[in-house]
C-alpha cells in the first residue's frame, strides 16, 4: 500500500528529514520519491495503511521525556546548551545501551572541543534564544493541547502528509527556513509539529563526528565538526552545505542508511546505479544585522 505525500516535497529540507524519520519510527515503512520537477515522498508498507502504521508508532510523551539527550539523567551531570566534555563522556557511558542513544550522537560530539572545554554541536543543533536545548524544543511542540499533546490521529497525519496540517506558533527545531514569516508578520515563526517531530527522528541517520581537535591545546585550532551529509565547498572558505538525494526504490530505514553511505553529490555518474534521480543542497539563511535567526533553504543540484 502506498500513500503519496504532496506536503513532503524533496525541495523542503525538513520534509525530507521527516519522510526519513517516518521509517525510523517503524521499520515496516518504506520510502521512495516520485519523479518530476519537484519529487514528493511516497510512504509504503506491505500489508497495512502506512498512515495507520505511522499513527500506531507515534512516540508518546513518556518516550520523548526519557530521551538520553534530556538535560538531566540519573547519576550523571546535566547537559545544558554548552556541554562540558566530562559531562558528555559521563552521559554517553550511562546511555550507551539505550535505544534512543542516537539522540546524543546526532546532536553533539566530543571529537572536537572548544577552548572552554565544551563539546561541538551538529549543524542540525543550532543555538536558539533563551538557551533552549534540542530536547526542550522537542517537548515544547507538545506544550499546546491538540494535535500532539494526545497522539495525532490518522486524519491529523494525513493532513500533515498532504501539506494541510495545523501550524502552531513555535520555533520548532530551529533550522527550517519555512518557519519564518513574512516581514509583515514580525518575529512570528510557525511550524507543523508533525513535520518537526518526524524531522527530529530523521536525524537518527545523521551522526555528528569531529576530527579529534581540541582548541585548548593551542591557538589557531578551528571548530572541525562533521555531520553525515554535510559537504565542505571546493574553496574551503564557504560554510559546509547539507546534501540529500531522492530515489526510486521503496527503502526501509536500514536501506536508506546504506544508501547515504554510498551516494555522493559529486558522483552524478553513479546516481542511476543507486536509483537516485535527483538531489538538493542546503542554502543558509542570511541574517540581517545582529539578527540571531538561523535556517536552511534548498536548491536543486543540477
Amino acid at each position: 500500500m502506498e500513500v503519496n505525500c504532496p506536503g513532503f516535497p524533496a525541495s523542503w529540507l525538513n520534509a525530507w528529514l521527516a519522510a526519513v524519520g517516518a521509517t525510523v519510527l517503524n521499520p515496516a515503512l518504506r520510502l521512495h520519491w516520485t519523479r518530476g520537477g519537484t519529487p514528493q515522498a511516497v510512504l509504503c508498507a506491505q500489508y497495512e495503511d502506512p498512515v495507520k502504521i505511522l499513527a500506531d508508532s507515534w512516540p508518546s510523551r513518556a518516550t520523548l521525556e526519557d530521551m538520553p539527550i534530556r538535560r538531566r539523567w540519573p547519576n550523571t551531570m546535566d547537559l545544558p546548551r554548552n556541554v562540558p566534555v566530562n559531562a558528555f563522556a559521563a552521559r554517553v557511558a550511562a546511555v550507551r545501551s539505550h535505544p534512543l542513544s542516537w539522540t546524543v550522537s546526532s546532536t553533539i560530539t566530543d571529537l572536537h572541543v572548544d577552548d572552554k572545554g565544551y563539546v561541538a554541536h551538529a549543524p542540525f543543533d543550532p543555538p536558539v534564544p533563551r538557551g533552549y536545548v534540542m530536547h526542550d524544543r522537542l517537548l515544547r511542540l507538545h506544550a499546546r493541547p491538540g494535535i500532539l499533546h494526545a497522539r495525532p490521529g490518522i486524519e491529523d497525519l494525513r493532513r500533515a502528509l498532504d501539506g494541510t496540517g495545523e501550524r502552531i506558533e513555535n520555533n520548532g527545531l530551529g533550522f527550517d527556513i519555512a518557519r519564518l514569516g513574512a516581514g509583515a508578520d514580525g518575529a512570528s515563526k510557525w511550524v507543523d509539529p508533525v513535520v518537526e517531530v518526524l524531522a527530529f527522528f530523521g536525524m537518527a541517520l545523521l551522526p555528528v563526528r569531529g576530527t579529534g581537535t581540541d582548541a585548548r591545546l593551542g591557538r589557531g585550532v578551528r571548530t572541525s565538526t562533521i555531520q553525515r551529509g554535510w559537504v565542505q565547498g571546493d574553496d574551503h572558505q564557504s560554510p559546509p552545505r547539507f546534501t540529500w538525494p531522492v530515489w526510486d526504490s521503496p527503502l526501509d530505514c536500514a536501506a536508506i542508511d546504506a544508501l547515504l553511505d554510498l551516494w555522493g553529490a559529486d558522483k552524478r555518474d553513479e546516481w542511476p546505479l543507486l536509483g537516485i534521480h535527483g538531489a538538493w543542497r542546503s542554502v543558509s539563511y542570511a541574517p540581517k544585522g545582529n539578527e540571531m535567526t538561523r535556517g536552511f533553504g534548498a536548491e536543486r543540484i543540477d
